[in-house]
């Protein structure tokens, strides 16, 4: 996925609280860096604002900025001018709560981050979902599903990531995100989208 020509692309990378999944997200900002991407830090206020037992709010933002050499975006106004502007080609969202994934399909912008959304889907640019959420086969599973049927929206391949212990709980492979983002800018759904 190396970008072409000597100006590198932007794409803006937006967290959310599901904190354990912090571990596995972070190295896919250092995949994208790495294959040309400029990436474009932006956390929900839980992630920018919560100290937890994986880690402090401060701790994030520093790695970020290390990771990225920018300041994560963590209001509404940092991040609306990012479509207006043609700041970013598209968005990712890794990982994607329950609680992001329903007010995105609510069509409430409300957060830094569903901001982030409408912001960018207004220019007809990708928005690519990275699920990570304990109750995606139940409270979630509406939200989700919606998702899923509306333009311009794109998964990283998910499944349960503990059936017998959380039988409700969805995680992405995210490892597979560069390729989902690679495949959205061409308009295309990687597969197979559930493990």
């Amino acid at each position: 996925m190396k970008q072409q020509g000597t100006e590198r692309q932007t794409v803006a990378f937006a967290l959310c609280g599901s904190f354990c999944s912090f571990g596995a997200v972070l190295p896919q900002i250092e995949v994208l860096e790495r294959s040309g991407w400029d990436v474009l830090p932006i956390l929900s206020a839980s992630a920018a604002s919560q100290d937890t037992r994986f880690g402090t709010a401060d701790a994030l933002k520093e790695q970020l900025r290390k990771m990225t050499g920018h300041e994560p975006l963590t209001t509404l106004q940092a991040v609306e001018p990012l479509g207006p502007q043609q700041m970013a080609r598209a968005l990712v969202i890794a990982p994607a709560t329950g609680t992001t994934m329903a007010l995105l399909a609510a069509g409430i912008s409300s957060t830094p981050v569903t901001l982030a959304a409408k912001s960018l889907l207004r220019g007809g640019c990708p928005v690519v979902v990275a699920p990570s959420t304990n109750d995606g086969l139940s409270g979630s599973a509406a939200a989700l599903a919606a998702l899923l049927q509306r333009k311009h929206y794109y998964f990283v391949p998910f499944g349960q990531d503990d059936s017998y212990k959380k039988p409700n709980s969805l995680k992405s492979d995210f490892t597979q995100l560069p390729e989902t983002l690679e495949g959205a800018l061409r308009g295309v759904q990687i597969q197979p989208l559930l493990l």
